[in-house]
């Protein structure tokens, strides 16, 4: 940090630790996610989630001081979360992450209540400090394709920076140790052995109780909305044709009104006025239940709301009693994590029906939250002199050093929104160098022979069988595979559990191809995504019956296949257990198919053995037919078709990144015009050889193969004529 003003490395400190806080906390719930996921149930391991709750040890007067005098001890903690990486057993990294998590906690907590020394400036600085790591980690994360480079789910296999961000951790750890205090600050600690005695301000204290439910909401939110350029892009989402914002370029428009409403959190008397949160009430209720633009634009106006916020709800949670108010207010984020979760997961865990596809319940409880928040710290902050301007000096003999402390917060709160706009600029870079490949049209593999090659695979949502971020594996499986058209199911990860990224943008992009993230995140399911080389001209997500368990998806696209409209389906059906939910799934799979004109492929996660009742419903009222009847070592992946030509079929193992292997049809396209009604399967088998080599499966897969995916089952693929 040669040439820089102690300030200002000082202030590049501060929003590192602040990157590493978002880093830590959002790489929480990925971590825990990972044991029930294996565990298909409650695990145990969930416990992990409330080490967040460490800030309940400011309660105790000889540990705040301690962490007060000695701040390179959180710090150093919360460090660890990052360190976490280079434990290759998930068990010990989670663990890293958890005290991790504790230590960014502990850090927040003793800034938020220590700093509030009259005059100083201190807090509010902070404050900013924590804003500016947060609009820096959604950009790094724009950067990286929604991933962040120093997640201990990453590793220099899948992209990681992990060693980079010890690194500049350990320079920032340093910072803080050596720091000398601010004048003022020193006279205080010089007059007083503790901070929680005086109340710096006269009246009457902060109501903790409202002020940490407050906190909780907006932690809450700002985690499970905010912590992501693409999230709120997704919950808008609502198929082809535009029918809402892709995340590149336009999750450019997120980070610029989380920052501008960061920017505008100073003018505290009208940020907490209950008409202001009737605005941010109302972009609430769009994004909640509006899809395409009109649910984006609410998304919008909550991000602005929660950016003006923050800084009152911070300032007012500061002049309340530590240990309880962060208690209490941790307490409540957990609450709303878990009620997050359970609005999906409500089939495997207790008390689930309660809150079954209630997402409306958790963004109405959050509202409420913030509003009890913002009222408090109106009371407490608006009927007095409040922020760097405004705050009364303590002691008159201090009144100079008073003085020369408000101009250098003054400059420092300058720079730290400089820092802010310098990462909303770093996301904007990211989304123009990023649009090409976003936007570039697709090109089939094999055009002149008019093949469409078809795959299924379940992912278990991008996230490998020893807990690291699947993506990298991914493209390159897909890529050996040369497949036109791509269902992946249990793909939605824009949730808090799953780290809030989008993994199909990476994959996309680098491989050219059109995508549908399939249903929002608000739609309830474990999801189900599509990428096609071909142009898809519509596509609708369906919400099948599932009156007992586990809400199922689909996406039914119509394709435009070398001039010839074909139809797919991508579709997760529910759980052996409930058979009533899988016949009517099915059955409702069927009407679709059976409804339309075009060419027909089906690929999804059916949940029975061949020619069982749930088969026939399938095949049977769907008019398809199965791509191989003779296969009778299935149970979950199916593949079906009509009126297009099946020339081969092949099973290809999971390697390491999930529990379900990949099914892979090719097929052969009519032209356009060309009269369907009359073709007929045929299950003669031939030889490879029948075809020329641009008809075959790839090669790399025969045998041992590659990365652990092989052609098994059959032991090659099967070829018909």
């Amino acid at each position: 940090m040669a040439g820089l003003t102690k300030q200002t490395q000082h202030l590049l400190a501060d929003t590192y630790l602040s990157f590493v806080f978002w880093t830590v906390l959002t790489s929480l719930g990925l971590c825990i996610w990972y044991f029930p996921l294996w565990h298909m149930g409650i695990s145990g391991y969930e416990v992990a989630l409330f080490s967040d709750m460490a800030p309940l040890l400011l309660g105790i007067p000889p540990l705040r001081r301690l962490l007060r005098r000695h701040r390179g001890i959180a710090v150093a903690l919360g460090l660890i979360g990052i360190v976490a990486y280079s434990f290759p057993k998930p068990e010990k990294r989670l663990l890293a992450v958890a005290i991790g998590t504790a230590g960014v906690m502990l850090s927040l907590g003793s800034m938020l209540y220590e700093d509030k020394v009259p005059a100083t400036g201190r807090l509010d600085r902070d404050i900013q400090a924590w804003e500016a790591g947060l609009v820096l980690s959604v950009g790094v994360r724009m950067v990286f394709q929604t991933n962040n480079p120093v997640w201990p789910t990453m590793n220099e296999t899948n992209g990681g920076w992990n060693k980079t961000g010890i690194l500049l951790g350990v320079l920032a750890l340093a910072d803080v140790v050596t720091r000398r205090p601010d004048d003022k600050a020193a006279l205080y600690d010089s007059k007083k052995n503790d901070l929680a005695a005086p109340e710096p301000h006269p009246g009457p204290r902060a109501a903790w109780v409202p002020s940490a439910f407050g906190f909780g909401a907006l932690l809450f939110a700002l985690h499970s909305m905010y912590s992501d350029s693409a999230i709120v892009g997704r919950w808008s989402w609502d198929g082809y044709p535009s029918t809402g914002p892709q995340p590149v370029p336009w999750g450019g428009l997120v980070i610029t009104t989380l920052a501008a409403g960061f920017s505008a959190g100073h003018r505290i008397d009208l940020t907490t006025g209950m008409l202001w949160w009737a605005v941010g009430a109302v972009g609430a209720g769009v994004i909640t239940f509006v899809s395409g633009w009109p649910g984006f634009a609410g998304g919008l106006v909550l991000a602005f709301y929660l950016g003006t916020v923050t800084r009152s709800i911070l300032r007012v949670v500061s002049r309340c009693p530590p240990g309880r108010t962060f208690a209490a207010g941790l307490l409540w984020y957990n609450i709303l994590v878990l009620a997050h979760v359970w609005v999906v997961a409500y089939e495997f865990v207790p008390g689930g029906p309660i809150l079954r596809e209630r997402t409306w319940v958790v963004m109405v409880a959050t509202m409420l939250s913030l509003y009890a928040g913002v009222r408090a710290a109106r009371a407490s902050l608006v009927s007095r002199p409040s922020g760097v301007r405004q705050e009364s000096v303590a002691a008159s003999d201090a009144a100079a050093a008073a003085s020369q402390a408000l101009s250098a917060a003054r400059i420092a709160q300058h720079r730290l929104r400089g820092i802010v706009w310098s990462a909303v600029g770093l996301g904007w870079l990211a989304m123009l160098m990023r649009l090409p490949a976003a936007t570039r049209t697709p090109t089939p593999f094999h055009a002149e022979q008019r093949l469409i090659t078809s795959a299924i695979w379940t992912v278990h949502f991008d996230l490998d069988n020893d807990m690291w971020l699947a993506e990298t594996k991914i493209i390159q499986a897909v890529r050996d595979l040369e497949v036109d058209v791509m269902g992946f199911l249990e793909s939605d990860t824009e949730r808090v559990i799953m780290g809030g990224r989008d993994w199909t943008q990476r994959v996309a992009e680098e491989l050219n191809y059109y995508v549908d993230y399939g249903p929002s995140p608000r739609k309830h399911t474990w999801g189900c995504a599509m990428i096609s080389k071909f142009p898809i001209k519509r596509s609708s997500h369906h919400l099948l019956p599932s009156p007992v368990g586990e809400l199922a998806c689909a996406i039914h696209a119509t394709l435009d296949v070398f001039g010839r409209d074909i139809d797919v389906i991508i579709s997760h059906n529910g759980q052996h257990e409930n058979l009533l939910d899988r016949r009517l799934q099915t059955t409702e799979l069927a009407r679709i198919m059976r409804e339309s004109p075009n060419p027909f492929i089906f690929t999804g996660y059916v949940v029975t053995k061949p020619r069982k009742e749930i088969y026939k419903i399938l095949y049977d009222q769907g008019r398809i037919h199965d791509i191989e009847p003779r296969d009778g070592d299935r149970w979950c992946q199916y593949i079906g078709y009509r009126g297009v030509k099946r020339t081969g079929y092949a099973r290809i193992s999971r390697g390491t990144i999930t529990d379900t292997e990949i099914q892979v049809g090719k097929f052969m396209a009519p032209a356009p015009g060309e009269n369907i009604t009359e073709w007929k399967p045929s299950y003669n088998r031939v030889n490879e050889t029948h075809y020329s080599e641009e008809y075959h499966f790839p090669k790399v897969f025969r045998g041992k193969g590659v990365r652990g995916h092989y052609y098994h089952v059959f032991n090659e693929p099967l070829y018909y004529d």
